[in-house]
């Protein structure tokens, strides 16, 4: 009953100075909020990043050719072929604990059919590419081993090409010449999305990689290999015998830089999220500088407070309030003053993402650790920065506080 009272005394307190109160309340409410938002908005891009990641199939692991140096100079993926069509028949047959392997072949071309003439992405793969990718089928069917092996004129189309070349007429069956070569559609593909660079990844057809060498581009290298583990836990044993194949096969000698990169799924994941998770923590560090600032100045509302109310403090001491009691009023205060401003903050925080969200586009995500996290570091404040301008109030001498004019 006692402890009650104190809270009611606490609250009237508060009340007799709503302005105050609200303007105090002010930078906890902002702090709250700016932490909510900052750390919905990095959770969102790392979401994204890390969905774009899964819909490159399971237990994936990808071949890149490329990582070579020009004296003192790496110069990365891409910047040679050193995947050659060997290379991956030496890993279809040598490598244990697989269930698929496709290599990749890129380029841009132009795409005509009747009137239309676009100029698409062009992907040459291997049967085993669309379950690797976890790619399903909207029609049709995919192109067969003997496909690729006899380089024949089949596609796979994306959503997007095919309804920019063909509107809303079925692409199955019909013939489309990439550069001067006519290609037949045999399947279209399922809807994919935006890929983790932004680009459309509808926007593309699929041919064997055979036909994309022999027919379209006539390179004889890979830009890459994708690989499918059987399990997740043969991951790590698989990247070892790729690594130690390749090398052996490009007579990489101990002490030389391999002349390809090999990285899983969960690799390629860490380093794509990287850059979202240092956002996230700088953001949230950012916005925790508010919350700081706002318990400062709770801090000084109170020492303010604590002076104005001298009189009333003593008063309540000279008619049997004890040290105590007097410390516990002023606490109340401070605390229920960062709370009632971490809970509006809460709900302007998840307020905020959303407009975020729906104006700029942008994916948040709220997560419920966020704001139990807020709110309890708000509580905190109010109990740290409100702890010395009570404990100044418990230990006024109540006939000094009695005299203060």
């Amino acid at each position: 009953m006692i402890h009650i009272a104190t809270f009611k005394i606490a609250v009237r307190a508060l009340r007799r100075n709503t302005l105050r109160t609200l303007l105090t309340m002010l930078g906890i409410i902002i702090g709250v909020s700016a932490v909510i938002a900052m750390v919905a908005i990095g959770n969102g891009a790392k979401a994204q990043v890390e969905s774009q990641i899964a819909s490159l199939g399971q237990n994936v692991i990808l071949v890149l050719s490329g990582n070579v140096s020009r004296g003192r100079f790496s110069m990365g993926f891409g910047s040679a072929g050193t995947l050659t069509r060997e290379d991956y028949d030496a890993l279809r047959r040598d490598l244990n604990g697989i269930s698929g392997i496709s290599p990749e072949v890129r380029s841009f071309a132009q795409i005509a059919t009747g009137s239309q003439n676009i100029n698409s992405q062009i992907m040459g793969v291997g049967e085993d590419y669309l379950d690797i990718r976890a790619w399903p089928l909207a029609n049709g069917a995919n192109f067969t081993e003997a496909d690729v092996r006899t380089a024949n004129k089949v596609a796979l189309i994306g959503k997007t090409t095919a309804r920019t070349l063909l509107g809303d007429t079925d692409p199955v069956g019909q013939i489309i010449r990439i550069k001067t070569a006519p290609f037949t559609i045999v399947g279209e593909l399922g809807a994919k999305g935006m890929s983790m660079t932004g680009s459309d990844q509808d926007d593309i057809v699929l041919v064997p990689y055979t036909s994309a060498m022999v027919r379209l581009s006539g390179g004889t290298t890979f830009r890459s290999f994708n690989v499918q583990g059987v399990s997740a836990k043969l991951l790590p044993d698989i990247q070892s015998q790729i690594i130690d194949l390749l090398r052996q096969r490009h007579r990489i000698t101990d002490g030389r830089e391999d002349d390809f990169i090999v990285r899983t799924q969960e690799e390629i994941s860490d380093m794509a999220t990287q850059t979202s998770r240092t956002m996230t923590v700088l953001l949230g560090a950012i916005a925790g500088v508010s919350l700081l600032v706002g318990g400062i100045g709770i801090m000084n509302i109170m020492l303010v407070s604590v002076t104005e109310r001298t009189r009333e403090i003593g008063v309540r001491m000279a008619v049997g309030a004890r040290g105590r009691d007097i410390l516990l009023q002023f606490l109340i205060e401070a605390v229920t003053l960062s709370l009632l401003g971490g809970l509006i903050g809460i709900l302007l925080g998840v307020g905020g993402a959303r407009a975020v969200s729906a104006k700029v586009g942008w994916n948040t995500l709220v997560s419920p650790e966020s704001m139990i996290l807020a709110f309890l570091f708000s509580a905190a404040i109010g109990v740290f920065f409100g702890f010395y301008p009570a404990r100044k109030a418990a230990q006024l001498d109540p006939i000094e506080a009695l005299r203060y004019e």
